[in-house]
């Protein structure tokens, strides 16, 4: 059955051009992000990450697989279009039923509903970033068990999907606990979550495009950004490293989660050790982006927020904001640039609002779907 649907996937969208990935360090590049929870928060982290000269800074967002409206979707990548983000989305799953303190472990249908979604929208740029799923040493990320098998299965089967559908989805693997220790499966420390990924998949990493990191500064989320080890703020370079020696690529890095606690550490000198951070240990040229956590956060994660339960933004969000940065001149989606090219010849800019969306995709969406509840009666 599981082939039944790859094969459907496959001849349904292989029409797409097969056309190569942009490098995104081949271009002027602002690696300078935040990590956000909600899609109304993109006026925020414009100002942090494109502040001071920036531009086309990025902005990480999970999706649940039970979220995927398509106007509210569509509405955040116009946005992002309008402010100069570049979106990377992290695919995510929904607190199990059975179990709330554990994320339910994904399976291929929750992949080749992802794929299609994220396909139906129109994205700013022409590289699609999708991160497939979060800390997956980490048994509560996966069904209460890490299983570092069944993850390279599945993010095989993502390559794969992702890329039938359209060559322009840059694929990420996950961030993974960096100081995750040997646990059984409630945690594997990435080292050997890696290797065994490997095993069970030999050139798993040959398939992927970019390496997530969470270079939190550990232990404790409170370590300077001077220590250097394979659990610090520079377990990027340790990870990418470790990589390197399973595949032939050299993979782009995408720090996509990282922060000091503000129970460790004043606000203060977390504005220092993000200058110092962003000027030395992450100056890496390998970086394509830096997406600390979080932009507003409440509860168990208040300690990282770079703005207060009110709204004000701490003194690590104005050093980040106040801070010199690079005008990024990313590739653009084809749609974008048409656009584009209409204003420069004519001065009329067409705006893209969700009713201006071609249906075609979406109703193929739904034709999909239909089919797949056929053939699972077969």
């Amino acid at each position: 059955m599981k082939k039944i649907l790859l094969i459907l996937t496959l001849l349904l969208f292989t029409s797409t051009p097969a056309l190569a990935l942009e490098d995104p360090l081949s271009v002027p590049n602002n690696k300078i992000g935040i990590h956000i929870l909600f899609t109304t928060e993109l006026d925020d982290a414009a100002q942090l990450v494109n502040g001071n000269n920036g531009d086309w800074g990025y902005v990480l967002i999970p999706i649940q697989s039970g979220d995927k409206d398509l106007k509210k979707w569509q509405e955040f990548m116009d946005k992002a279009k309008e402010k100069h983000l570049i979106p990377i989305i992290r695919l995510a799953t929904e607190g199990d039923y059975f179990n709330t303190h554990v994320w339910r472990k994904p399976d291929e249908t929750d992949i080749l509903d992802f794929a299609n979604f994220l396909n139906s929208l129109e994205w700013p740029t022409k590289n699609r970033y999708v991160i497939v799923f979060n800390e997956v040493n980490r048994g509560d990320e996966w069904g209460g068990e890490a299983n570092p098998a069944e993850y390279a299965q599945l993010l095989s089967y993502a390559v794969t999907v992702f890329k039938s559908i359209n060559q322009d989805f840059f694929m990420i693997s996950s961030g993974m606990d960096n100081a995750a220790p040997n646990q059984g499966s409630t945690y594997i420390n990435q080292y050997s979550f890696f290797d065994r990924m490997n095993g069970e998949v030999p050139g798993i990493f040959n398939q992927v495009d970019g390496l997530a990191s969470h270079s939190y500064p550990n232990p404790g989320f409170s370590q300077p950004p001077s220590v250097v080890s394979s659990s610090s703020i520079v377990s990027f370079y340790f990870e990418r490293k470790f990589i390197q020696k399973m595949s032939s690529k050299s993979h782009p890095i995408f720090i996509t989660e990282t922060g000091w606690s503000n129970e460790k550490i004043s606000d203060k000198d977390r504005a220092s050790y993000y200058m110092d951070a962003l000027s030395n240990a992450w100056s890496d040229k390998g970086i394509v982006a830096i997406t600390p956590f979080i932009l507003r956060a409440s509860g168990p994660f208040a300690k990282f927020s770079f703005m207060t339960e009110d709204g004000n933004p701490t003194e690590q969000y104005q050093a980040i904001k106040n801070m010199i940065k690079i005008k990024g001149q990313p590739i653009l989606s084809p749609e974008v640039l048409s656009v584009v090219t209409q204003a420069n010849t004519t001065t009329l800019v067409k705006s893209f609002s969700s009713e201006d969306k071609p249906k075609s995709k979406i109703s193929l969406s739904k034709a999909l779907q239909s089919t797949f509840k056929w053939l699972m009666k077969i």
